[in-house]
């Protein structure tokens, strides 16, 4: 099982920027497809962003443009760059480490966005 520890939330006002990060126990790292998903009271878990063991990327549509998702495997972390922030990224957000046999997740890190 590897540990997910996700840093980097908070508030912030529309249109500004906060950068999550996600620190993997693991030292096969860069073996796992690693995502980001979020989640809103009364809705289901999301997919914003995932990021392959190759560095292929994958967003959601309402993302795109505005979140990047990048891995830097010496570190083993994960990382997702949120610009140009909208009300409705608000969210509790989750990373993900996907394997052929598993999947584990984060604790979660709050973002809102409110001015």
């Amino acid at each position: 099982q590897v540990q997910l520890v996700e840093s980097g939330g908070g508030l912030v006002q529309p249109g500004g920027s906060l950068r999550l990060s996600c620190a993997a126990s693991t030292s096969i790292f860069r073996f796992y497809i690693m995502g980001w998903y979020r989640q809103t009271p009364g809705k289901e878990r999301e997919l914003v962003a995932s990021i392959r063991t190759d560095g292929d990327t994958n967003y959601a549509d309402s993302v795109k443009g505005r979140f990047t998702i990048s891995r830097d495997n010496a570190k083993n972390t994960v990382y997702l760059q949120m610009n140009s922030l909208k009300f409705e990224d608000t969210a509790v957000y989750y990373c993900n480490a996907r394997s052929l046999r598993t999947s584990d997740w984060g604790q979660g890190a709050q973002v809102s966005v409110s001015s």
